[in-house]
């Protein structure tokens, strides 16, 4: 299956569980004042969680550092990677602290 298939199902149970949530927000990110690109993280939920799908063999670095680069362009503390790949899932909470 495809990264964006377990997204949709997420979307799914997110709304049977009665929980907000926005999917494939685009946040612009800019470098001295001039928009160069845009992020889009694969979910935010309640508004204070990003959540990134992956289907990886493991978590790796570049999937941290991808997430902790939305919690910078989001302004969220906290967020959360869930990786499909094996059979029980495999997900990572990273939180970035004030001043990173």
């Amino acid at each position: 299956m495809r990264e964006k298939t377990y997204e949709r199902a997420l979307c799914v149970e997110l709304k049977q569980q009665g929980l907000a949530f926005s999917q494939q927000t685009s946040y612009p990110v800019f470098y001295r004042g001039q928009q160069i690109d845009d992020y889009i993280p694969d979910l935010i939920v309640a508004n204070r969680v990003v959540v990134e799908t992956k289907i990886a063999d493991q978590i790796i670095d570049e999937h941290r550092g991808q997430l902790l680069n939305y919690l910078r362009i989001t302004g969220l503390p906290v967020g959360v990677i869930m990786n499909f790949r094996r059979p029980k899932l495999e997900w990572e909470r990273l939180v970035l602290s004030p001043g990173r």
